[in-house]
């Protein structure tokens, strides 16, 4: 996130100008920053606690067959919300997109909540993604608006350590209420959380970063909005397809292959794809570390049930320590005097991932303790923290100020689009060495497919492997001035 820029003001009055020894908690940011930080947690509570009830829902509504659109369809409509945040918030400030999103996100919540049929709870499941889109990218604007340089490290791991709890209590939360209350209850309890956050974090938002940059409005890319529609169709048929190995999902994958390259190319930052200096190469290795951690991390719970033996509650506590060391590696990067050395602390970090990530299917050994896999991967966490937080300062650093919300929207779609092609590509190795076969009880774990879990892990390994190489190039070879989102 660089010096104070006059964009940082804009919304201030002279009496507002941030005072040198003010925090995010002084009492010029309290309110903003309490605000903004719950709709964060609001927004991990639901993601910890949706996916223990989904299971138990798709079952009740007679759609376990449609169990991935649930997912798909919630990341294919952020992708556009995403694109489209970032033109509205350039255009017009980030108080609207905060505010739909959050209105969004509570309305895709009660639609899931009283479904009666399968494609009403998908169709609740893509309002609230869509949601979500605006929310996360406003977000950003906000903070590189509201906050001066140097606070901008503390507000995002403040972020990232609003993920602690929810982390930990979400999943036996969502458990206890879908097992006394009913599943229904898991989505329709959350809506009702969204009242303190609005009312908190609306008022400071306006205040301080409403309206455009120093009363411009650039104009509509509507080129941008038809690329958003690409991105988000070819990643709904990518996923789709690797569901379904038969030679005829290999259509709907080339389809969505051909939507979607040249869209990515079109809303990412010019030389993403090359790694080059700069802000490229910043949002080129958020994609790249959430990509290659999250499709590894989401095999870890079903590899310890099938292939040794843990109950699932046992296997999903097992990462629940990964919570509290990512919030940790987020307040390393934020470490006044260590600001100097972000780079490095990037390239230590994604160094941590790729161990973690390659060292993980270790546990198929049986010689190898199962608690292991619990340390390794709170330090591949502790890893992630250091990256993901430190991407995004380096984001609004390299931000020119009418550029902020489009660069803040590539930045979610390099993490969001990376998400879904690896997890669709490891989903895919998966199934096609049998490991959808694999399935088995605590009690009854025979370990048949170890192969299956190894063409997950290896390969993501191998991605944050090269991750580490995408660090050296975040800087400073491209200057603010010379960077253009398209």
């Amino acid at each position: 996130m660089a010096a104070l820029d006059p964009r940082d003001t804009d919304a201030l009055t002279t009496s507002d100008e941030p005072d040198p020894a003010d925090t995010v908690l002084s009492r010029s940011y309290r309110a903003l920053s309490v605000g903004i930080v719950s709709v964060v947690l609001l927004i991990a509570f639901e993601a910890t606690a949706v996916g223990t009830a989904m299971p138990v829902a798709a079952r009740e509504l007679d759609g376990v067959a449609s169990y991935a659109f649930a997912f798909s369809g919630f990341f294919t409509t952020s992708l556009f919300a995403m694109v489209l945040a970032g033109q509205w918030a350039d255009r017009r400030g980030p108080l609207g997109p905060v505010t739909a999103g959050i209105g969004a996100f509570a309305a895709g919540l009660l639609l899931a909540g009283t479904a009666t049929v399968m494609w009403v709870f998908v169709l609740g499941r893509a309002v609230q993604g869509f949601g979500g889109g605006l929310v996360i990218v406003g977000l950003y604007v906000v903070i590189g608006r509201a906050y001066p340089d140097r606070l901008r490290p503390a507000i995002v791991a403040a972020f990232a350590a609003s993920w602690v709890v929810p982390s930990i209590v979400g999943p036996l939360a969502s458990g206890v209420v879908t097992e006394q209350l009913g599943w229904r209850w898991v989505f329709l309890g959350i809506p009702v959380l969204v009242v303190f956050p609005l009312a908190l974090a609306l008022p400071q938002i306006r205040r301080r970063a409403a309206g455009p940059v120093a009363g411009t409005a650039p104009a509509l890319d509507r080129r941008r909005i038809r690329l958003a529609l690409g991105i988000s169709l070819g990643a709904g048929l990518l996923q789709y397809a690797a569901q379904d190995l038969r030679p005829l999902s290999l259509l709907p994958g080339l389809v969505g292959a051909a939507l979607l390259v040249p869209a990515a190319l079109g809303l990412l930052p010019p030389g993403t794809y090359r790694a080059a200096r700069g802000l490229p190469s910043v949002v080129l290795l958020r994609g790249v570390a959430s990509g290659s951690f999250i499709a590894a991390e989401s095999f870890v719970p079903l590899m310890l049930v099938t292939q040794r033996g843990l109950s699932p509650t046992l296997a999903g506590f097992s990462l629940a320590a990964g919570g509290g060391t990512w919030a940790a590696g987020s307040w390393v990067q934020s470490r006044p005097r260590l600001e100097p050395y972000r780079e490095r602390l990037t390239t230590s970090g994604m160094v941590l991932v790729a161990v973690a990530v390659a060292a993980a299917p270790s546990v198929l050994i049986d010689a190898v303790p199962v608690w292991t896999l619990a340390v390794v991967w709170s330090f591949g966490c502790f890893g992630m923290g250091l990256v993901i937080s430190s991407a995004s300062v380096l984001l609004l650093k390299l931000s020119a100020p009418e550029e902020a919300g489009t660069n803040s929207a590539s930045l979610q779609i390099s993490d969001a689009l990376s998400n879904v092609v690896l997890l669709s590509v490891g989903g895919a190795a998966f199934a096609a060495l049998g490991g959808g076969t694999a399935g088995h009880t605590a009690a009854g774990a025979s370990g048949s497919h170890p192969a299956a879990f190894a063409a997950v892990f290896l390969p993501m390994a191998a991605v944050a492997l090269a991750g580490v190489w995408v660090t050296t190039r975040l800087g400073p070879g491209v200057n603010r001035e010379s960077v253009v989102a398209k």
